[in-house]
């Protein structure tokens, strides 16, 4: 008897349900929100700008009363357009020592690129939630949720509640850090998932208007 042929996509594999604003819906009845951090040179700090990130980062996991995720990304930056617009700068300049100039440093940073991998770091700190956490309560207010909703939009409005707390709580703490924090929108979550799983490929505008509905992983085929 022949085997059945199986066909799944790759996406089944991710636990990404939707993004419902800020929210990202995972199977299992999770969630999590993903605040982004703007990173900066802690070598080029002072000594006293230092010792302040360490101590405010070490009352950042002091004060936790929740579990947290740390996600650093290594990414390989892409120089290409960089490098056009020097292209367009050379080709509109009228002065000719300015342009030898331009020039050296267009070859420069082609042949530091070539010799050295470039990357750029991307920190994100990411909230969980648990429809454990809720209780018999939050199964009550989702049920209970206006029929105009959907589940998974129900189960984001119960899940934002709690979440919320969590995330003003990390957030009051790395204003300590003196840098720039943010929680990722829908569109954001998307671009984010979508370079993660297909590994720096460009996304189309099209696609994030698409959402969920359109396929995160575009890499490969059916299984």
């Amino acid at each position: 008897m022949a085997a059945q042929k199986i066909h799944a996509s790759t996406q089944k594999f991710t636990e990404i349900v939707d993004f419902v604003d800020t929210i990202v819906v995972l199977e299992g009845g999770s969630a999590c929100q993903i605040i982004e951090i703007t990173a900066s040179n802690f070598a080029l700090l002072s000594r006293k700008e230092q010792d302040t990130r360490i101590f405010s980062y070490a009352s950042l996991l002091n004060s936790l009363s929740f579990p947290i995720q740390i996600l650093i990304r290594n990414k390989r930056m892409d120089i290409s357009i960089y490098l056009k617009e020097l292209d367009e700068v050379i080709k509109n300049t009228k002065n000719p020592q300015l342009v030898k100039y331009i020039s050296y440093y267009k070859t420069f940073v082609h042949e530091m690129v070539t010799v050295n991998v470039v990357l750029n770091k991307a920190f994100y700190i990411v909230i969980p939630y648990s429809s454990l956490e809720a209780g018999m309560k939050g199964a009550t207010q989702t049920a209970a949720a206006p029929k105009s909703l959907s589940k998974t939009e129900s189960f984001a409005i119960t899940a934002r509640k709690t979440l919320q707390v969590k995330t003003e709580s990390v957030l009051g703490q790395l204003q300590k850090f003196a840098v720039s924090a943010k929680i990722l929108n829908r569109e954001e979550l998307i671009k984010l998932f979508y370079d993660i799983f297909n590994d720096g490929t460009k996304i189309e505008v099209e696609q994030i208007e698409a959402g969920i509905d359109a396929p995160i992983i575009t890499t490969g085929g059916e299984a």
